[in-house]
């Protein structure tokens, strides 16, 4: 059910752009106002979650560890499953943000014969993340040439390593092949294995379909329909200097392609993709593991009246004495 509704949104966000861009030629609607109102909405709800996450409170050291804590000298600790200081913590981070090094840890069980419960390897979904992640951000670099004049150095560069091979005209970028292939993996996988399926939502597929649409409408865009690129780099120029123009030679794709994109900023703030920035906020790994060496107190705690250990004897010290209870203080 999830897998269908989220598959038809999709299509239903594609065929609203087309009829307003073709028949009502809503060209401004679509190529000014919505992109501005996404990216309002995704600036204000990215501040307003991670503001709502740092003011939660979180007293204790609460690090998932999976390894060795630091101990006794002579006993060898995992600075990076376990960190204790601050440079650890940002070792591990660093690790996890860039490699994704807690999923390439994964492993995957299952029961056979038996019943035996084994375990094996879950390479590939690593694989498959990290290579959705990083072409992601590569594409997203890329396009920094339409919204700079001139285009900086690195973006001619990376441009020039992500179509190294120079396959066809236009140059076929490396980036899109991988980004389509890792996005119909990670579509695969969630609905062929059925542990998986069963737990999918609604909210499991969307992001999924929406991603792959931008991908395929820029590959489109790119390689088989023609565009106005000139156009297009006046359309933007003009939404980030804030001097909006809408060329009329920009073909109906184009604008296919920016509102998914916008679709897309809208929908991050409220979505489980604002796990990009809550990684960072997450007390069970941008904590050091010291409680062995520190004494964390809770600061919200209201002062308590203790009965101390002496406190308790000097009142009942003769009754344990009749009772056969050592004491400390005859």
């Amino acid at each position: 059910m999830g897998l269908l509704f989220s598959f038809f949104t999709v299509i239903t966000l594609g065929v609203i752009v087309f009829a307003g861009v073709k028949a009502a030629h809503l060209h401004f609607l679509f190529g000014v106002i919505i992109p501005y109102a996404a990216f309002i909405t995704f600036i204000v709800g990215v501040i307003y979650r991670i503001v709502k996450w740092g003011s939660s409170p979180v007293p204790f050291r609460i690090p998932t560890t999976g390894g060795q804590e630091k101990s006794f000298p002579w006993i060898k600790y995992s600075k990076l499953d376990n960190p204790f200081t601050t440079l650890g913590v940002i070792g591990r981070m660093a690790l996890e943000v860039l490699l994704f090094r807690s999923l390439f840890r994964n492993t995957k069980a299952g029961l056979r014969e038996g019943p035996n419960l084994t375990y094996g390897s879950a390479k590939w979904l690593w694989l498959g993340g990290l290579a959705f992640h990083w072409t992601f951000l590569i594409i997203l670099l890329r396009h920094l040439r339409l919204f700079t004049e001139p285009i900086p150095y690195f973006v001619t560069l990376l441009e020039s390593l992500d179509g190294f091979f120079q396959v066809a005209a236009p140059v076929l970028y490396l980036s899109d092949i991988i980004f389509l292939i890792a996005v119909s993996y990670l579509f695969l996988r969630r609905v062929i294995i059925p542990q998986i399926r069963y737990i999918s939502l609604a909210a499991d597929y969307f992001p999924l379909f929406l991603i792959g649409a931008i991908g395929v409408s820029g590959v489109l865009m790119r390689y088989f329909l023609k565009t106005d690129v000139v156009g297009i780099k006046q359309l933007t120029m003009g939404l980030i200097t804030f001097n909006p123009v809408v060329p009329q030679t920009v073909g109906t794709i184009f604008y296919i392609h920016l509102f998914l994109v916008s679709a897309l900023f809208a929908y991050v703030p409220m979505s489980k993709l604002m796990h990009m920035a809550g990684v960072f906020l997450s007390p069970t790994r941008n904590l050091a593991n010291n409680n062995r060496a520190e004494r964390h107190v809770n600061p919200w705690n209201y002062p308590v009246k203790v009965h101390t250990y002496e406190e308790y004897e000097e009142e009942f010290r003769e009754k344990m004495k009749s009772v056969g209870l050592p004491v400390e203080k005859e």
